[in-house]
């Protein structure tokens, strides 16, 4: 097909890359069920974060109807990408098709999750311990990415997914790094984001909320993200 009526691009390292950043970043994201009653496809916002490996992870109620709903079908989608300034249509985005999947309180992945969840949102320590509410991780096996005007790509769950033989251990020690690394060397972190972010996240306040095999999450005033990669090209 001749270049200029080509609509999906070859993915390379680059698309990946977007891709992996819009997932790491997001903190929120319009997750999409298939109705149980109708079938139709259901919508809603939901607060997102990612597991050591960037699969994402949410935390529902069971009150919310996007939670039998995957419950009894575990087919479902995720749009993640903030719009900016200007045309909302002009900014990247990634739409994620996955299988989600309940993760017990009893589970071995359960803590983790918990934990790196609420690095990302502090204020869901008010209601993450209550009886009605669970944590889906969903297994990521595709994704559409839009990358601005003319750049759409088609990428696997092998594309966004991060395997990595030290993922365990990372995860072990990830916690203790966190809180050194945000009770002790705040300076550093300012010289990340000074160094790696550019200028217009300079004077803010920011803290480190995630640490992988792949680079790092920072944050700042619990609203804003940036990602760091230091192997992921």
């Amino acid at each position: 097909m001749p270049e200029e009526k080509r609509v999906i691009r070859e993915t390379d390292a680059d698309a990946r890359r977007l891709a992996k950043t819009l997932l790491r970043t997001a903190r929120y994201g319009a997750l999409a069920v298939l109705d149980p009653h109708s079938g139709r496809p259901l919508a809603s916002r939901v607060a997102v974060a990612t597991d050591t490996d960037g699969a994402p992870i949410v935390l529902v109620s069971a009150l919310s109807s996007h939670t039998p709903a995957l419950l009894a079908d575990s087919r479902s989608s995720l749009l993640l990408g903030e719009p900016g300034k200007g045309d909302p249509l002009a900014h990247p985005r990634v739409t994620l098709l996955c299988s989600a999947f309940e993760v017990t309180r009893n589970g071995p992945d359960y803590d983790r999750l918990r934990r790196r969840y609420l690095n990302r949102h502090p204020k869901a320590r008010l209601y993450v311990d209550l009886g009605d509410f669970s944590f889906f991780r969903f297994e990521m096996e595709g994704a559409s990415l839009n990358g601005g005007f003319g750049k759409a790509f088609v990428l696997t769950g092998e594309d966004l997914i991060s395997h990595h033989a030290s993922n365990a251990e990372i995860a072990a020690a990830e916690q203790s790094a966190l809180d050194h690394m945000n009770g002790d060397h705040p300076d550093a972190i300012a010289l990340y984001i000074s160094h790696f972010a550019g200028s217009r996240d300079r004077g803010k306040t920011w803290r480190m909320s995630g640490i992988d095999a792949e680079g790092f999450d920072l944050m700042a005033n619990d609203d804003e993200a940036r990602r760091i990669f230091l192997i992921c090209r």
